[in-house]
């Protein structure tokens, strides 16, 4: 598209979004799409079992984000190849096609590139040690990315919940309008991360500050599942929906025997980083949940 301006024209710089079907990529794509060209790439699109490089070739975009990632930790656990492929494999490809092209990307891992071990919230350069398959292949993920080209941003969330696809409370909620007893674990730690805060977040570190390197990024603040999702309840509560029980009752990380992987025990992260490149202060986690279970009960769901 053309834009005429005063004495000039410009063309809308164009965004790839890889992973468009899920909770990040949903919600970036809406945000940006108001200011840039989108380009959304799902599976069907782009298949990051395969080379990369020939996939892209003929697509001409300014920016690249990498939402795209096999994230269910036991599949991981499980398909330790498969898991590498897509998680590190496919990101070096990504970005050293960005590179040859003179392009930047914004490449997405996780929080569970740590052990856990910590009892304050992680910077980025706190030493990684990830204890699950995903992790590991996050973290490779992450050193290819950086590899690849000196521009490239690799952007760690956790726990990401948001209105494109069901997350942890959206379970939890759900078994509250349906059984009188629901239970969250209550010895893990993390940040939430709203999809819709993210994508807001994410536009200065497009174009405005093209830092590189790694940033930490989710809502301020940390909680256990328990808390977490209790909150959720005490939000739906606050918006009149009727539920069948009010409390979310404690269990155990040991008590989830049905999970292959190892989780860590806290991951949550100092986002101290950002703050001080955007001047921008992630909001706390509470008032995020809060503001998503309304949305969600105000659409009828």
């Amino acid at each position: 598209m053309v834009v005429e301006g005063s004495h000039k024209a410009f063309m809308r710089r164009r965004i790839a979004i890889l992973g468009k079907n899920g909770r990040l990529a949903g919600a970036i794509c809406r945000r940006l799409s108001q200011k840039y060209e989108v380009i959304p790439l799902g599976r069907q699109e782009l298949d990051l079992t395969e080379p990369i490089g020939g996939q892209l070739k003929n697509l001409e975009f300014d920016l690249l984000i990498n939402t795209a990632a096999a994230t269910n930790l036991d599949w991981c656990e499980g398909h330790p190849q498969a898991a590498e492929r897509v998680n590190a494999r496919a990101a070096g490809e990504i970005g050293a096609t960005c590179s040859a092209r003179g392009v930047r990307c914004l490449h997405i891992s996780t929080d569970y590139v740590f052990d856990g071990a910590a009892s304050a919230p992680y910077q980025e350069d706190r030493p990684t040690n990830p204890i699950n398959v995903y992790g590991k292949t996050k973290q490779l993920g992450e050193d290819l990315i950086l590899q690849s080209g000196d521009r490239h941003l690799v952007i760690r969330v956790s726990w990401v919940f948001g209105p494109d696809k069901p997350s942890f409370v959206d379970m939890l909620l759900d078994r509250a309008m349906n059984e009188e007893q629901i239970e969250a674990v209550e010895d893990k730690y993390s940040a939430p991360t709203y999809s819709v805060d993210f994508a807001e977040w994410i536009e200065p570190l497009l174009f405005e500050f093209p830092v590189n390197g790694i940033v930490h990024l989710c809502n301020a603040g940390g909680c256990s599942w328990r808390e977490y999702g209790q909150l959720a309840v005490d939000a739906a509560l606050e918006a009149g929906v009727n539920l069948r029980t009010s409390k979310v009752r404690p269990i155990s990380l040991k008590s989830m025997t049905s999970f292959v992987a190892r989780r860590p025990v806290y991951t949550v992260m100092n986002q101290q980083k950002y703050r001080d490149i955007t001047g921008v202060s992630p909001r706390a986690w509470k008032e995020a949940v809060r503001a998503y279970v309304r949305a969600r009960f105000s659409r009828g769901k």
